[in-house]
Parts: structure tokens; C-alpha cells; sequence
């Protein structure tokens, strides 16, 4: 099989796994329940004049969701990313595509990651595996991945702890902040870093920041646990033994946001990701100090079926924040950011 092949299996089986198998983690959670937002029950505003927009990546969205990296190189996955794609045009969402790398070594899956005939709009990014920078990756393999799909940004992600577990992976980490400040000195987009559900730690952000990356995903943990996915694929006993040892392994999601929004210098742009699942968790997230919150395995089911699934989901989530907004008497979202309304629970 080539490597091509693989990646092309993998992909299709990482689908499979994760809309049918129980790949959170366990004794761990994204922290979000540990926040309440303190009820206004005199919010002197309008709900119809409730203003959920926001800028990203220089383009104006409608609210400040964004769909998480997820998929892609397969036609299974182009017709999900299609699905995506439509979806997030329609609501003025933001767009994260899947792992890229596969588009430059395989012609015939790079069209799963074209989506702008879809989304001619909305924010884009690309996205590729930062250790992929010390296996013959380099900021010219960044730029082709941006001609190929169109995208505004790529991010680059790290997920060591999914690459140990999986049979095929790349596990030297050495050496990479100095490859991704200049791959941010060379694009000719913005360059952000994401984990892949375990979280980003203060001091991290802090060095990724001064390397030049212009916006940071937490990907914290609470979610999807690629260890428990790459679980599932392992064939090494030794491995799929080991991993029960991981399930609480990680940051969750809200101790990450709070932690990386009161750095002295933090990121231009903050996404959260990471088991959210609804509205009022992500308006927990932005109140918390993130701008942008992402969504991933929580609207996988509705990107398999349908645009039109999609949409119907996506706005149930818009309409969890605007109620949580007027809840607490927030017209904008930088309203939101700002507020002195959410509360941290008693243990």
C-alpha cells in the first residue's frame, strides 16, 4: 500500500470510528459546567436587534462559529466537506478544512478540499500537521496547500499524543517552533496552530506567539480523544492496552481559554474547540475570552447526511447564543466578551 493509500484509508476509517464508536475521554471534561451565566432578568435589549457578527481572518461572519478541522482526501469526505462547505455560506460561518497533506500527494483527492464554488465568502483555512515540518514539509509545501484550496490561513496542528497511538505515525516533535516561525515569517497568509483535543498550556501559546502564529485553537480536551480513536485502528495490543492509561489526559477546553485570554500578550485571535456542543456553551467560551468558538464531531452526524441538516443544527446553535446573550443582557458580542455575568459555580 502507498503511503498515499494509507492516508486515504485512514481518513475514511477516522470518519467511521468517531460517528460509531465512544471516543471521549474519561474523568475528564471540557469544564464548561463549571461556569453559569448570572440570569438578567431585566436585559434592557431587543432580541431581534441581538448583533452575533464578527470578524475573522479579515472577512465579516455572521456569528462567531467556525467548523472545526475535520475531514477530507476521500470521496466520502469531499461530499461531507461539500455538506460543510454550503452549510457555512449559507449561515456566514467560518470554514476549517481537514488535514491538507494529502492534496499535494494525491491529484485526485485535492478536490475535496476545493470547496470555494460552495463557500466564495466565508473565512477558509487550511490546515496540515506541524510535524509534517520535519519530514520534508516546509513553508513552500504550506503555499501550495493555499493555491490548492483557496484558503485565507492555514493552521498547523499538533497531536503528538494521536501520532504515538497511531500505527502509521510521526513522532518527531523536535525542533518545531523554530520551522513554524518561519514558515510565519514566509506564508503569505496568516499562519495559526491548533492542538487536536488536548489543549494548548499558557507558556506554549506564549512561545507560539512570539514565533509570529496569528491566532491559537485550544482544541481542548473534553471532547474527542484521538487516542481512543487511533485506539481503534491500532492493530499493536501493546497500544490499544496502553491507551486506557490516557483518558483523562489533557486541558479541558474552558481552563484553556481562561488561561490563554490572560496572557499579558495574548493571541490576536483565541478560538475554542473542544466538546462544545451547544450555544450556550459557546457563548460560556467567548465570555471566557475566546472570540471565536469551533464546532467538530457535535454536528458530524447532520455534515453526513445534509446541507440542509446542517443548517437546521447550525441554527440551533445561533439561537442557544442569542438567547444566552439576551439572558444576560449582551447586544454584541464584544458586549459578550466583556461581561461580568458568568460565574464560576461552587465546587
Amino acid at each position: 500500500m502507498t503511503e498515499g493509500q494509507s492516508i486515504h484509508n485512514r481518513k475514511d476509517e477516522h470518519i467511521h470510528i468517531t460517528l460509531n464508536e465512544q471516543v471521549q475521554g474519561k474523568g475528564i471534561s471540557t469544564g464548561f459546567e463549571r461556569y453559569r451565566f448570572e440570569h438578567q432578568a431585566l436585559p434592557e435589549i431587543s432580541f431581534k436587534s441581538i448583533d452575533t457578527s464578527t470578524v475573522f481572518l479579515g472577512k465579516q461572519v455572521k456569528v462567531p462559529f467556525l467548523i472545526s478541522s475535520m475531514t477530507g482526501g476521500t470521496p466520502r469526505a469531499h461530499e461531507i466537506n461539500r455538506h460543510l462547505a454550503k452549510a457555512a455560506q449559507a449561515k456566514g460561518w467560518a470554514l476549517g478544512l481537514g488535514s491538507s497533506r494529502v492534496a499535494l500527494e494525491n491529484k485526485e483527492a485535492a478536490a475535496s478540499f476545493q470547496l470555494r464554488e460552495e463557500a466564495p465568502s466565508i473565512p477558509i483555512f487550511a490546515n496540515i500537521g506541524a510535524v509534517q515540518l520535519n519530514y520534508g514539509y516546509a513553508a513552500a509545501e504550506c503555499e501550495q496547500i493555499i493555491q490548492i484550496t483557496g484558503a485565507d490561513a492555514i493552521v498547523l496542528h499538533l497531536n503528538s499524543m494521536q501520532e504515538i497511538f497511531q500505527d502509521e505515525g510521526d513522532t518527531d516533535f523536535s525542533g518545531l517552533l523554530s520551522k513554524i516561525s518561519k514558515v510565519t515569517e514566509k506564508l503569505s497568509v496568516p499562519v495559526g496552530v491548533k492542538e487536536v483535543g488536548f489543549g494548548i498550556a499558557p507558556d506554549t501559546c506564549s512561545q507560539l506567539i512570539e514565533a509570529g502564529v496569528q491566532f491559537i485553537d485550544t482544541a481542548g480536551a473534553g471532547g474527542t480523544s484521538w487516542i481512543e480513536v487511533e485506539k481503534y485502528r491500532s492493530q499493536d495490543p501493546i497500544k490499544q492496552n496502553a491507551a486506557s492509561a490516557f483518558l483523562d489526559w489533557g486541558i479541558p477546553t474552558a481552563v484553556c481559554v481562561e488561561q490563554l485570554s490572560k496572557l499579558s500578550t495574548p493571541p490576536a485571535c483565541l478560538i475554542a474547540s473542544g466538546g462544545i456542543t451547544n450555544g450556550a456553551e459557546a457563548a460560556k467560551a467567548i465570555a471566557l475570552g475566546a472570540n471565536m468558538a469551533g464546532f467538530g464531531r457535535s454536528i458530524l452526524p447532520e455534515a453526513v447526511q445534509s446541507a440542509d441538516m446542517l443548517m437546521e443544527r447550525f441554527e440551533q446553535l445561533e439561537l442557544e447564543l442569542r438567547i444566552s446573550m439576551l439572558g444576560i443582557g449582551a447586544q454584541s458580542i464584544s458586549a459578550l466578551q466583556h461581561t461580568d455575568r458568568l460565574i464560576r459555580r461552587n465546587a
